[in-house]
Protein backbone atom coordinates (compact mmCIF):
# COMPACT_ATOMS: atom_id res chain seq x y z
CA UNK A 1 0.00 0.00 0.00
CA UNK A 2 1.47 2.88 -0.96
CA UNK A 3 -0.73 5.48 1.43
CA UNK A 4 -1.78 5.40 4.90
CA UNK A 5 -5.45 4.61 5.61
CA UNK A 6 -7.06 7.83 6.97
CA UNK A 7 -7.79 7.29 10.39
CA UNK A 8 -9.79 8.95 13.38
CA UNK A 9 -5.85 9.04 14.72
CA UNK A 10 -3.90 10.40 11.51
CA UNK A 11 -6.31 12.26 9.85
CA UNK A 12 -6.01 16.18 9.16
CA UNK A 13 -8.96 18.02 10.14
CA UNK A 14 -7.84 21.57 10.29
CA UNK A 15 -6.51 22.96 6.79
CA UNK A 16 -7.50 19.03 5.54
CA UNK A 17 -6.63 20.61 2.03
CA UNK A 18 -2.94 20.57 3.05
CA UNK A 19 -3.18 17.16 4.09
CA UNK A 20 -0.87 14.07 2.37
CA UNK A 21 -1.19 10.45 3.10
CA UNK A 22 1.27 9.73 0.02
CA UNK A 23 4.13 7.48 2.25
CA UNK A 24 6.65 8.60 0.15
CA UNK A 25 6.00 12.21 0.58
CA UNK A 26 6.44 11.37 4.31
CA UNK A 27 9.21 9.49 4.08
CA UNK A 28 10.82 12.24 2.11
CA UNK A 29 10.17 14.66 5.22
CA UNK A 30 11.07 12.17 7.87
CA UNK A 31 14.35 11.90 5.79
CA UNK A 32 15.19 15.77 5.28
CA UNK A 33 15.86 15.74 8.77
CA UNK A 34 17.58 14.37 11.61
CA UNK A 35 15.98 16.30 14.61
CA UNK A 36 12.16 14.78 16.20
CA UNK A 37 9.88 15.63 18.91
CA UNK A 38 8.50 12.98 20.71
CA UNK A 39 5.52 12.41 23.01
CA UNK A 40 3.70 10.04 25.07
CA UNK A 41 1.50 10.23 28.53
CA UNK A 42 2.94 8.76 31.75
CA UNK A 43 0.52 8.89 34.56
CA UNK A 44 -1.59 11.41 33.12
CA UNK A 45 0.84 13.91 32.07
CA UNK A 46 1.92 14.55 28.80
CA UNK A 47 5.71 14.61 27.88
CA UNK A 48 7.99 16.09 24.74
CA UNK A 49 11.04 15.42 23.79
CA UNK A 50 13.29 16.69 20.87
CA UNK A 51 15.80 13.75 19.71
CA UNK A 52 17.89 12.99 16.90
CA UNK A 53 16.43 9.92 14.60
CA UNK A 54 16.96 7.85 11.51
CA UNK A 55 14.67 5.96 9.26
CA UNK A 56 15.05 3.04 7.81
CA UNK A 57 11.89 1.26 6.00
CA UNK A 58 8.96 1.51 8.49
CA UNK A 59 11.17 1.63 11.18
CA UNK A 60 12.41 4.90 13.01
CA UNK A 61 15.25 4.20 15.86
CA UNK A 62 16.56 6.43 18.31
CA UNK A 63 18.56 6.42 21.08
CA UNK A 64 19.34 7.56 25.03
CA UNK A 65 20.07 6.88 28.31
CA UNK A 66 19.07 3.29 29.67
CA UNK A 67 17.84 5.73 32.84
CA UNK A 68 15.77 7.98 30.80
CA UNK A 69 12.13 8.24 31.50
CA UNK A 70 11.32 8.30 27.86
CA UNK A 71 13.73 5.50 27.12
CA UNK A 72 12.08 3.53 29.96
CA UNK A 73 8.32 4.29 29.32
CA UNK A 74 8.65 3.73 25.63
CA UNK A 75 9.93 0.54 26.30
CA UNK A 76 6.51 -0.79 27.48
CA UNK A 77 4.63 -0.45 24.02
CA UNK A 78 3.17 2.86 24.86
CA UNK A 79 1.63 5.20 22.19
CA UNK A 80 4.03 7.11 20.69
CA UNK A 81 3.22 10.04 18.64
CA UNK A 82 6.70 11.51 16.57
CA UNK A 83 6.67 15.19 15.10
CA UNK A 84 9.10 16.22 12.15
CA UNK A 85 8.94 19.64 10.65
CA UNK A 86 10.49 22.06 8.11
CA UNK A 87 10.21 25.39 7.86
CA UNK A 88 10.67 26.41 4.43
CA UNK A 89 9.77 30.37 3.66
CA UNK A 90 7.74 33.00 5.69
CA UNK A 91 4.75 34.13 3.74
CA UNK A 92 3.82 37.86 4.08
CA UNK A 93 0.82 38.82 3.21
CA UNK A 94 -0.61 42.32 3.21
CA UNK A 95 -2.69 42.19 6.08
CA UNK A 96 -1.31 40.86 9.30
CA UNK A 97 -4.42 38.43 9.70
CA UNK A 98 -2.82 36.32 6.57
CA UNK A 99 0.78 35.68 7.24
CA UNK A 100 1.65 32.21 7.52
CA UNK A 101 4.67 30.02 6.69
CA UNK A 102 5.25 27.69 3.93
CA UNK A 103 6.08 23.92 5.80
CA UNK A 104 6.13 20.60 5.63
CA UNK A 105 5.30 18.13 8.75
CA UNK A 106 4.77 14.81 9.59
CA UNK A 107 3.49 13.05 12.19
CA UNK A 108 3.93 9.70 13.12
CA UNK A 109 2.10 7.11 15.13
CA UNK A 110 3.52 3.88 16.52
CA UNK A 111 5.03 1.72 19.82
CA UNK A 112 8.13 1.07 20.27
CA UNK A 113 10.42 -2.02 21.32
CA UNK A 114 13.95 -1.77 22.97
CA UNK A 115 16.19 -3.12 20.69
CA UNK A 116 18.99 -5.32 22.89
CA UNK A 117 21.66 -7.21 20.66
CA UNK A 118 24.97 -5.02 20.25
CA UNK A 119 24.86 -5.96 16.75
CA UNK A 120 21.55 -4.42 16.14
CA UNK A 121 21.92 -1.83 18.20
CA UNK A 122 25.58 -0.52 17.13
CA UNK A 123 23.48 -0.71 13.34
CA UNK A 124 20.95 2.39 14.59
CA UNK A 125 23.77 3.53 15.67
CA UNK A 126 25.35 4.23 12.57
CA UNK A 127 22.23 4.99 10.99
CA UNK A 128 21.33 8.17 12.96
CA UNK A 129 24.99 8.96 13.02
CA UNK A 130 25.33 8.75 9.38
CA UNK A 131 21.43 11.29 9.15
CA UNK A 132 22.95 13.67 11.72
CA UNK A 133 26.01 13.79 9.14
CA UNK A 134 26.44 11.84 5.94
CA UNK A 135 29.97 10.45 5.79
CA UNK A 136 30.80 10.45 9.98
CA UNK A 137 30.64 7.64 11.08
CA UNK A 138 33.72 6.37 9.02
CA UNK A 139 35.70 8.93 9.78
CA UNK A 140 35.08 8.86 14.06
CA UNK A 141 35.93 6.06 16.72
CA UNK A 142 33.14 3.04 16.94
CA UNK A 143 31.04 2.63 20.09
CA UNK A 144 32.73 0.43 22.88
CA UNK A 145 30.69 -1.82 24.78
CA UNK A 146 30.64 0.19 28.12
CA UNK A 147 29.25 3.04 25.70
CA UNK A 148 26.35 0.64 23.87
CA UNK A 149 25.51 -0.90 27.93
CA UNK A 150 24.57 2.58 28.82
CA UNK A 151 22.49 3.38 25.82
CA UNK A 152 19.26 2.61 24.96
CA UNK A 153 18.23 2.14 21.60
CA UNK A 154 14.03 1.71 20.40
CA UNK A 155 12.91 1.00 17.50
CA UNK A 156 9.82 2.59 16.37
CA UNK A 157 7.43 1.09 14.02
CA UNK A 158 5.33 3.36 11.92
CA UNK A 159 1.96 2.35 12.24
CA UNK A 160 0.10 5.53 11.10
CA UNK A 161 0.58 8.59 9.70
CA UNK A 162 -0.20 11.56 8.05
CA UNK A 163 2.12 15.16 6.33
CA UNK A 164 0.72 18.78 5.73
CA UNK A 165 2.38 20.66 3.41
CA UNK A 166 1.71 24.30 2.43
CA UNK A 167 3.43 26.17 -0.68
CA UNK A 168 2.92 28.82 -2.77
CA UNK A 169 2.35 33.12 -2.21
CA UNK A 170 -0.20 34.29 0.74
CA UNK A 171 -3.42 34.76 0.00
CA UNK A 172 -5.33 37.96 0.80
CA UNK A 173 -8.47 39.61 0.71
CA UNK A 174 -9.78 40.58 -2.76
CA UNK A 175 -9.50 44.08 -1.77
CA UNK A 176 -6.18 43.79 0.05
CA UNK A 177 -4.27 43.22 -3.62
CA UNK A 178 -4.42 46.97 -4.49
CA UNK A 179 -2.68 47.68 -1.69
CA UNK A 180 0.49 49.24 -1.66
CA UNK A 181 1.80 46.44 0.47
CA UNK A 182 5.09 44.34 -0.58
CA UNK A 183 3.82 40.63 -0.38
CA UNK A 184 5.22 37.39 -0.93
CA UNK A 185 7.35 34.63 -0.06
CA UNK A 186 11.04 34.94 2.41
CA UNK A 187 12.74 31.55 1.82
CA UNK A 188 14.47 30.03 4.68
CA UNK A 189 17.40 27.39 4.13
CA UNK A 190 19.49 25.47 6.67
CA UNK A 191 22.63 26.68 6.02
CA UNK A 192 25.97 25.25 7.72
CA UNK A 193 28.59 28.43 8.99
CA UNK A 194 32.51 27.94 8.50
CA UNK A 195 33.45 24.79 11.15
CA UNK A 196 35.31 25.63 14.52
CA UNK A 197 37.93 23.87 15.75
CA UNK A 198 37.55 21.96 19.12
CA UNK A 199 39.83 23.97 21.42
CA UNK A 200 41.35 21.16 22.45
CA UNK A 201 41.83 19.72 18.59
CA UNK A 202 45.32 17.98 18.22
CA UNK A 203 47.49 20.41 16.27
CA UNK A 204 48.03 19.46 12.42
CA UNK A 205 44.23 17.64 12.60
CA UNK A 206 42.60 18.73 9.42
CA UNK A 207 39.03 19.11 9.10
CA UNK A 208 37.00 15.96 8.39
CA UNK A 209 35.84 15.50 4.64
CA UNK A 210 32.30 14.68 5.79
CA UNK A 211 32.38 18.44 7.91
CA UNK A 212 34.09 20.00 4.76
CA UNK A 213 31.75 18.21 2.28
CA UNK A 214 28.65 19.68 4.19
CA UNK A 215 30.02 23.27 4.60
CA UNK A 216 31.26 23.47 1.33
CA UNK A 217 27.29 22.28 -0.31
CA UNK A 218 25.92 25.17 2.12
CA UNK A 219 28.05 27.76 0.15
CA UNK A 220 26.81 27.05 -3.31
Amino acid sequence: MSTYPIEEKNKVVRGAKRAVYDKSVINEILDAGFLCHISFVMNGQPFMIPTAYARHGEKIYVHGSVKSRTMLEAQKGIPICFCVTHLDALVLARSAFHHSVNYRSAIIYGSARPITKDEDKNDALRLITENFLKGRWDEVRQPNQKELDITSVLEITIESASAKVRTGDPVDDKEDYELDIWAGQLPLQPIYAQPIDDELLKEGVRTSPSVQLAFEGSKR
